[in-house]
C-alpha cells in the first residue's frame, strides 16, 4: 500500500470541499479520478502529495512513496534542449556514472602490485557503482529517453533543440515525457490527453499498461481510461465512491447503485413516514406514549439514506428533428482539393479527395490537428470555395451544422433571443423549453452570450440545431466543451439519430460508438474504413506489422532539399514565424492571468464567499477555454505551413 486516505475533510473558509474522504492506492493500482469541474479534484491531488493539509483525518504514506505529478505548469527549463530536460530524469544515473569515470581514471594511474590496498578498495567501489548503474539500467538511458521521445512526438525533431522554442503543447508533451522517464512510484497525470493525437495516445496508452508502478489519471478522455485504469473514484457532493473496473463499468454500476440507493431511500422514507404518523397519533394518550417514545427514539437513532444524485444526464437531453429521408446517394465528392488562402499566399492542404455518401450512413472525419478537416466541412457546405474538383448533394438533402467556435452567434445578443429571433413563430414556452432540455435555464437565458461557458455555447447552438428539420447533420467537434454527462447524452442521440452524420472529432468514445464509417484526411486524400474507431485501429496496427523497412534518406539529400526551397516557401516561413510569435504573446499573457486567478481563489476571503468563488471559478474557466483555443490555433499554424 503506497497511500491511505482516512476520513479526510477540507474546507476553504465556509466552503465544504471534501468530507470524509476515504482512499487507498496500491502500489500497481490504476486509478481513474473523475468528478465534475469544481468538486475538488485538485484538492484531493495535492492532499495526496502532501502539497496541501488537510482539515480534518490522516493520511497514510509509504516509507518508499516517490510521486510525480503533471501539471499545468511544466517545470522545464527554457534555457536547456530537450536532451538536457530528458537526461534530468536520470540525474543519479548521471552522478553514478561520473563517480564510475572518476574511479576508473584514478585506477589506471596506480600500480596495483605496489599500492594492492587502494587498488583493491578503488575496483570494489567501481563494481558496487558499475552494479548499481546496469540494475537501474543506465546503459539502456538514451534508448530510454529516444523511445519515449518517440512516442511524444518528438521523433523527427532535433534532440538539441531549446526548450524556450516550443510551443505551449510541445512542452506540455515535453514535461509528460520527462515524468514518464523518472519512473515514479506514484504517477499522477491531470488531463495528459490534451495535445496528443492519435498514435501519442495509442502510445501513451500501452506504455502506461507495462508501468511498474502506481497512477492516478484524472480525464475527460472516457476511451483513454477505459483502456488503462481498472478502478474509478468519483467525486461528488464532497464525498469519494469506488468502482471497481474501467470507465465503461462504472457507468454500468453507478445506474446500479442509484437505482439500488434509490429504491432504499424511497423504502425508507415509508418507514419514516409511518413512525412519524404513529408517533404523531400516540404520544398524547397515556395508554401508547411509552411505545411512541419507543418509536421516536427509533427515528432518532435511524441512520438516514440520501436520496441519489441524479446527475446532469437525467436533466440534459439533445434532440434532432428528422426531416423526410434523402435520396439514396446523398454526397458525392469527386477530386476535391482543400486549399486555404488566395493568389500567392494561397496553399492546398488535401488533394483530390474521393468520397461517396450514401443514406443512412454515419461518418466520422479525422486526421492530425491543422491538416483542414473544419475547411472541408466548409467547402462541402460552399461556405468556402473549392479550386478543383466536385461536391455533388444528392436529392431532398436538408442539413444542419454545427461549427465548432462560436463564429455563428450573435455575441450581444440574450441567449433566449439568440434562439427566439432565428424561429419568430415559436412560443416563448416552446422557446424556453427548448432552451431547458439541453440545460440552459433560469437567469442563464437571460444573459448575453459573449459571457456565458463554451459548455452553454455549445448547448445553445445544438438547442438551434433541434428546431430545425433535417436529415443529415455536419458536426465539428460536437463533444468539446461539455462535461461527461453531456457528451454520453448526445451521443446516444447521435446514435438514434435517423439521418445521415458527417462529424469531425478527436473523441475516440464518440468515434467508437457512432459512426458506420470513418475517414482520414491526409495531404494525399481521403483513407476509407467502413466500421468504427476500433476497427480503423486495428487496421493501421496490422498494416504496421507487415508494412516493410524502408531505408532511411542519407542526411546529405535531406539538406540539399532543405537548401533549395522557393522564394514562395521563404516568404511563408517569415509569415508563420510572425504570427506564431504574436500567438505566443497572447499564450504568455493568458498563463499568466490563469495564474494570477487561481492564486486569487485560494485566498480565504474569496473561498469563504460560495458567490464570489463561482463567478471567479466561471471566468477562469473561460480564460482556459481561450487558452486552449489559442494553442489550437498555434498548432494548427505550425501544420498549415510546414515544408
Amino acid at each position: 500500500m503506497l497511500i491511505q486516505l482516512h476520513e479526510i475533510g477540507k474546507s476553504f473558509g465556509e466552503h465544504l470541499i471534501l468530507k470524509n474522504i476515504g482512499m487507498s492506492i496500491d502500489d500497481k493500482g490504476r486509478y481513474g479520478l473523475i468528478g465534475p469541474n469544481g468538486a475538488g479534484k485538485s484538492t484531493l491531488l495535492n492532499i495526496i502529495t502532501g502539497e496541501l493539509e488537510q482539515d480534518t483525518g490522516n493520511v497514510e504514506r509509504s516509507s518508499n512513496l516517490v510521486v510525480g505529478i503533471l501539471k499545468q505548469d511544466s517545470g522545464l527549463d527554457i534555457s536547456s534542449t530537450i536532451y538536457e530536460e530528458m537526461k534530468i530524469a536520470f540525474a543519479h544515473l548521471t552522478e553514478k556514472k561520473k563517480e564510475m569515470d572518476k574511479i576508473s581514471s584514478q585506477l589506471e594511474i596506480i600500480d596495483p602490485e605496489r599500492d594492492t590496498d587502494e587498488h583493491q578498495q578503488l575496483s570494489q567501489q567501481y563494481m558496487e557503482l558499475q552494479n548499481y548503474y546496469e540494475v537501474n539500467d543506465g546503459y539502456l538511458m538514451d534508448v530510454k529517453i529516444k523511445t519515449v521521445l518517440n512516442g511524444m512526438g518528438f521523433g523527427d525533431q532535433d534532440i538539441y533543440t531549446p526548450v524556450g522554442t516550443l510551443s505551449g503543447g510541445e512542452k506540455t508533451r515535453l514535461a509528460l515525457a520527462k515524468l514518464l522517464l523518472r519512473e515514479p512510484s506514484l504517477l499522477i497525470l491531470d488531463e495528459p490527453t490534451n495535445h496528443l493525437d492519435f498514435a501519442m495516445l495509442n502510445w501513451l496508452e500501452n506504455y502506461l499498461v507495462q508501468y511498474s508502478g502506481a497512477i492516478i489519471l484524472v480525464s475527460h478522455d472516457r476511451y483513454f481510461l477505459d483502456n488503462t485504469v481498472d478502478t474509478i473514484y468519483e467525486l461528488e457532493n464532497h464525498h469519494l465512491s469506488v468502482y471497481t473496473g474501467n470507465y465503461s463499468r462504472y457507468v454500468y454500476l453507478k445506474a446500479e447503485r442509484v437505482e439500488r440507493q434509490q429504491k432504499e431511500y424511497e423504502a425508507q422514507q415509508k418507514e419514516i413516514e409511518k413512525l412519524e404518523d404513529y408517533v404523531r397519533r400516540n404520544i398524547a394518550r397515556a395508554s401508547t406514549s411509552k411505545s411512541a417514545k419507543s418509536r421516536q427514539k427509533a427515528l432518532e437513532r435511524m441512520e438516514r439514506v440520501d436520496a441519489p444524485v441524479v446527475k446532469t444526464r437525467s436533466k440534459v437531453k439533445f434532440r434532432f428533428e428528422a426531416a423526410p429521408p434523402p435520396y439514396k446517394e446523398v454526397l458525392k465528392i469527386k477530386d476535391l482539393d482543400v486549399t486555404v488562402g488566395k493568389g500567392d499566399a494561397q496553399k492546398t492542404l488535401i488533394e483530390s479527395v474521393t468520397l461517396d455518401i450514401l443514406r443512412d450512413e454515419k461518418v466520422a472525419i479525422i486526421g492530425r490537428n491543422g491538416v483542414g478537416k473544419s475547411t472541408f466541412l466548409k467547402i462541402i457546405q460552399d461556405l468556402l470555395p473549392h479550386t478543383k474538383g466536385k461536391v455533388i448533394w444528392g436529392g431532398n438533402v436538408k442539413y444542419g451544422y454545427f461549427e465548432q467556435e462560436a463564429r455563428d452567434l450573435h455575441v450581444n445578443k440574450l441567449v433566449i433571443d439568440e434562439l427566439w429571433d432565428r424561429y419568430p413563430s415559436k412560443s416563448e414556452f416552446e422557446i424556453r423549453s427548448c432552451l431547458g432540455s439541453v440545460g440552459l435555464s433560469g437567469e442563464n437565458v437571460f444573459k448575453t452570450v459573449d459571457v456565458i461557458s463554451g459548455g452553454e455555447k455549445a448547448k445553445l447552438k445544438f438547442s438551434i440545431l433541434s428546431l430545425r428539420p433535417s436529415n443529415l447533420l455536419i458536426l465539428d467537434e460536437p463533444t468539446n466543451h461539455l462535461d461527461l454527462p453531456s457528451k454520453e447524452v448526445l451521443e446516444d442521440a447521435l446514435e438514434a439519430y435517423e439521418g445521415n452524420l458527417i462529424f469531425v472529432s478527436h473523441d475516440r468514445y464518440l468515434l467508437n460508438k457512432v459512426p458506420t464509417k470513418i475517414v482520414e484526411l491526409t495531404e494525399g486524400g481521403a483513407v476509407i474504413y467502413e466500421g468504427n474507431y476500433e476497427i480503423y485501429r486495428k487496421t493501421l496496427e496490422d498494416a504496421a506489422k507487415n508494412a516493410p523497412v524502408e531505408p532511411e534518406k542519407p542526411a546529405e539529400d535531406k539538406a540539399e532539399n532543405a537548401y533549395y526551397r522557393s522564394k514562395k516557401q521563404r516568404g511563408q516561413e517569415v509569415r508563420r514565424k510572425q504570427a506564431i510569435a504574436k500567438i505566443e504573446l497572447k499564450i504568455t499573457d493568458l498563463e499568466r492571468e490563469i495564474g494570477e486567478m487561481e492564486h486569487e481563489i485560494m485566498k480565504p476571503e474569496i473561498a469563504s464567499n460560495f458567490q464570489v468563488m463561482q463567478e471567479k471559478c466561471s471566468l477562469l474557466d473561460t480564460c482556459k477555454e481561450q487558452l486552449n483555443s489559442f494553442l489550437e490555433e498555434w498548432e494548427a499554424l505550425m501544420e498549415e505551413y510546414k515544408f
